[in-house]
């Protein structure tokens, strides 16, 4: 009796030392990693009331949590009541892990859920409360922050220029606990507002026309792909079985194994961005080699099976484009391999990348 006693209390000292823990300590012996560490990054968004953006934001492949809170004012501990008078603004705080999703994808689907024409708030939300802004921790997202704001306004998806600020960061604060998560927790409520707001009505008038862009995570890149003549007129026989066949080019015999220049490589159909040189690795298989994408959601994987094994296939979204294989044997810090063959892509060279269209990836080789 004694020892299942013993053993009992061992138990609630446990349980209760956990209870008091950090929430963010918590967290770590739930499975989630303490930012900073490697495998998880952040970034925070301001684009008018934070229930919408949160929601939106939750939706997102990739995204590990998002927080509603201020940003941006001055004073400490901002409530709902005052916020505004001490010159915050709404936002949300979005933890997310880069090996799935990157910062460039989050700024997309970022422009693609708010007006970034409205100086004086979002909707039916009016003040400089509910301004829209991108708030950055570092140099890289601010080059791609600012990148990422220029081609938007190129893009002629909008006739008014962008207002949306580029601010470092100084202070965030969460919200009150009943902000977070208010869409999953009153549902009528939320949706109701929603309709009212006029937001989904403005992002529906200003995308009808450009559906393909409105995919969570898709790059504002609207090539469209050759028809199948066109494609096999204008690519080698190798590229065309390769791409179209799920051919495998030869190792150690092909264009880009051995390619140690910065730079993206892009799909050799559509010119979809797949690749970067920052996640080239020598893996001595003969093929190129990364651990990540450079844009993840222009990579579609698919289980191929045959009698002795099962593999995962990787493609171009777009065009459809057989790339090569993914494995779960690459380093650190994903611990993939995606080993692709150089006749399904064309490579750009950093200092290139401005004159061949791809302008939003120029601060990545520019250190």
């Amino acid at each position: 009796m004694k020892k299942y006693s013993q053993i009992i209390i061992a138990i609630i000292v446990l349980v209760g030392a956990c209870y008091f823990l950090p929430e963010t300590d918590r967290n770590i012996l739930a499975g989630q990693t303490r930012p900073g560490s490697g495998r998880v990054e952040k970034a925070i968004f301001a684009g008018g009331c934070f229930w919408c953006v949160e929601s939106d934001f939750e939706k997102h492949r990739g995204v590990v949590s998002v927080i509603s809170g201020y940003a941006g004012g001055v004073g400490k501990n901002p409530t709902y009541a005052t916020y505004a008078q001490d010159g915050y603004f709404e936002a949300v705080e979005i933890t997310f892990d880069p090996s799935v999703t990157s910062y460039q994808e989050l700024l997309d689907y970022f422009w693609r859920h708010i007006d970034p024409t409205d100086a004086g708030g979002q909707f039916v939300d009016r003040g400089s409360a509910y301004r829209t802004a991108i708030v950055y921790f570092d140099h890289r997202q601010k080059d791609l922050a600012e990148q990422s704001k220029m081609a938007m306004g190129k893009s002629g998806y909008f006739v008014k220029p962008l207002v949306t600020e580029i601010v470092p960061f100084s202070t965030f604060y969460p919200a009150e606990e009943y902000h977070q998560d208010y869409a999953a927790k009153h549902p009528l409520k939320y949706r109701y507002y929603r309709f009212r707001s006029g937001r989904d009505q403005f992002l529906s008038r200003i995308w009808r026309k450009h559906s393909e862009s409105i995919a969570p995570g898709e790059p504002f890149r609207n090539t469209k792909p050759l028809n199948k003549n066109d494609v096999k007129r204008r690519l080698t026989p190798l590229q065309y079985r390769v791409t179209q066949k799920n051919a495998t080019e030869p190792p150690f015999d092909n264009l880009y194994w051995n390619n140690t220049r910065a730079g993206i490589y892009v799909d050799i159909v559509s010119g979809e961005p797949l690749f970067s040189s920052l996640d080239k690795y020598k893996s001595g298989t003969g093929w190129p080699s990364f651990t990540r994408p450079l844009v993840s959601a222009n990579i579609v994987e698919k289980k191929e099976r045959t009698f002795w094994s099962v593999r995962t296939e990787v493609q171009s979204k777009q065009a459809g484009s057989h790339l090569g294989h993914v494995f779960s044997d690459g380093p650190a810090p994903t611990g993939l391999r995606y080993c692709v063959n150089s006749a399904a892509l064309r490579f750009i060279a950093g200092a290139d990348l401005q004159k061949a269209g791809y302008s939003e990836f120029t601060s990545l080789f520019n250190h």
